[in-house]
Parts: C-alpha cells; sequence; structure tokens
C-alpha cells in the first residue's frame, strides 16, 4: 500500500508545506470552486460528494472554516467569474518514474508547456496520456495521527473497517486507512465522529508499484520536479511511484 511512501513524503515535506501555508489554503479554494460549480452551484456538501472530499480535505490541511466558508460563499455567488479546467499530464521522472500531474487551470497554453519544462529540467519527460496512470488505482487515502503512539491498533483497524474502509496499515507516528473512492466521504464522516484526526484526507492516486532510486543525481532531479510541480499555482495534485527511504 501507499502509507509507508505517503507518510515519509509527508515527514519530508511538513516544514515546506507550513510555509507555503497560504498556497496551499489557494488550490485547495480552487478545488471547492470547481466543486461546487461541477456540482450545479450547490454549496452544500450534503448534496455534492465532491464538495464533501474537498472539505475533507480542506480540514486535514487545517484550513480555517473562516476560509471555507467565504470559499463557500463565493463559488456560490452571482458575480463568481472564475473558470478553471481540469487537466492531466503523465510522464516518467528520473529512472522511469511514474508520475502523474493533476491541475486546475484557465489556460492550457500556459500550464502544458511549463509542466513540459519541468519534466525535461529533471532529466524526465513528459508523455501521452495513459502512459503511466495504467499502474495506479484510484482510493480514498486517510491518515490519522499517531504521534504520540497513544492510539490502540487494532481499535483503530476495527473502528476504520466498520465504517467502511477497505483496507488498515500501522506505521508507528500514522495509521493509513484506504477506502474505495464511493466511500470515501461516508468513512471520513464515521472517523470524524470517533474523534480521529488526519494528517491527510484526500482521494487519490496510488501506485500499484514503486521504484527505489539510488543513484544521487536521479534522487535530487526527483525532489526537483516534485517541489518545481508542486510551486506551479496551476498544479493541485502529483503522484508518483519513487518509493522514498
Amino acid at each position: 500500500m501507499s502509507g509507508h511512501s505517503k507518510w515519509k513524503t509527508i515527514q519530508k515535506s511538513k516544514g515546506a508545506a507550513d510555509a507555503k501555508r497560504s498556497k496551499i489554503f489557494t488550490k485547495i479554494a480552487r478545488e471547492m470552486i470547481v466543486a461546487v460549480k461541477e456540482g450545479g452551484g450547490s454549496g452544500d456538501p450534503a448534496n455534492n460528494s465532491r464538495l464533501a472530499t474537498v472539505i475533507a480535505k480542506a480540514k486535514a490541511a487545517n484550513m480555517p472554516n473562516d476560509n471555507i466558508k467565504r470559499t463557500l460563499d463565493k463559488a456560490v455567488g452571482a458575480g463568481n467569474g472564475d473558470s478553471f479546467e481540469a487537466v492531466t499530464y503523465e510522464g516518467y521522472g528520473p529512472a522511469g518514474v511514474a508520475v502523474i500531474v493533476e491541475a486546475l487551470t484557465d489556460n492550457r497554453q500556459r500550464t502544458a508547456p511549463e509542466v513540459r519544462h519541468y519534466f525535461d529540467k529533471a532529466n524526465g519527460n513528459m508523455g501521452a496520456i495513459g502512459c503511466v496512470s495504467w499502474s495506479f488505482d484510484r482510493k480514498g487515502v486517510i491518515l490519522i495521527d499517531n504521534e504520540d503512539e497513544e492510539l490502540d491498533e487494532e481499535a483503530v483497524m476495527m473502528d476504520a473497517l466498520d465504517s467502511g474502509a477497505a483496507d488498515f496499515a500501522p506505521d508507528g507516528q500514522v495509521m493509513e486507512v484506504t477506502t474505495e473512492p464511493d466511500d470515501f466521504n461516508a468513512v471520513v464522516k464515521a472517523l470524524e465522529d470517533k474523534g480521529y484526526k488526519f494528517l491527510s484526507a484526500e482521494i487519490a492516486l496510488v501506485p500499484q508499484n514503486f521504484i527505489t532510486l539510488t543513484d544521487e543525481g536521479d534522487i535530487k532531479n526527483m525532489e526537483r520536479l516534485i517541489d518545481m510541480l508542486e510551486d506551479n499555482d496551476d498544479v493541485q495534485n502529483v503522484y508518483h511511484n519513487w518509493q522514498q527511504d
């Protein structure tokens, strides 16, 4: 499963994420606006499952409730002129690492060349749609905070499975719960109701297999590629199958 790799990524990027909190909130807000638009203008998560998913992601990222409310008010307001298009790019990082980039953009002619440039700069290459996505599965991924290691592993597992989760994997300071996409919102709510705190909660692309990089140049290029992509305002999510130590 993705727990080990995902948690290592969170550990390594936590300081950077704290420093970029405003950018993270801006990207989540953009996802909310699109979710409301695609949900027929509904700002009620009870009637808009995609919006409920984005709100769960926002809460796990510690986005303040006031920010969430302001974004929803903007999204359902008559004066909202924001228009974003969802686009996906696929390619290979150094040593053949599979990479998928999900973006929301108001200008494909700007975003595509920028993403291609990042791949080229990191000794990778952008490929055609479908070139790597076949090796990923879309799953709900919930990481439960166990930093103090006070949670009972068996109790959390039973709570997760009783809530409708598909799988459970503990890893010391974090416990990963995976769900089928259609079950994600219900599992999030059930675990929230039981008082669990999340490090992250999102529907993600989980790799079926991983690649370990041993060459220092490849490792630096892969880190550089991820940093460049995540720093781009249009990029929402970056998925890869690099198994980080």
